[in-house]
């Protein structure tokens, strides 16, 4: 559980950081009202994570999602034929180099 959670956090604000900061600071409002008794600060809390997580589904649903591709690319890394000419066959000499 404690491995999980931060690698949660570190993703949901990664991908949408303005969205999972008003998200936390509503948390975090409305549990500070609710443990210290401020019913105003605690339903503030609750409206801003509230309106929040509203906004991010209906922004997510209205997202047009592209279709999926019929064939996948094929990507080569290397000509299937080479451009450059073939190089030539190395001889060995047989006559030992003067030294």
């Amino acid at each position: 559980m404690n491995a999980v959670l931060p690698r949660f956090l570190k993703s949901a604000y990664r991908k949408e950081p303005i969205i999972s900061v008003l998200i936390t600071m509503g948390v975090v409002d409305a549990l500070i009202g609710g443990l210290d008794d401020s019913w105003s600060l605690f339903v503030v809390g609750l409206g801003t994570a509230g309106v929040t997580l509203a906004f991010k589904l209906w922004r997510s649903s209205q997202q047009v999602r592209p279709p999926m591709a019929e064939e996948p690319v094929v990507q080569h890394y290397l000509p299937s034929r080479s451009s450059s000419p073939t190089l030539p066959m190395l001889t060995v000499n047989k006559k030992k180099p003067p030294y």
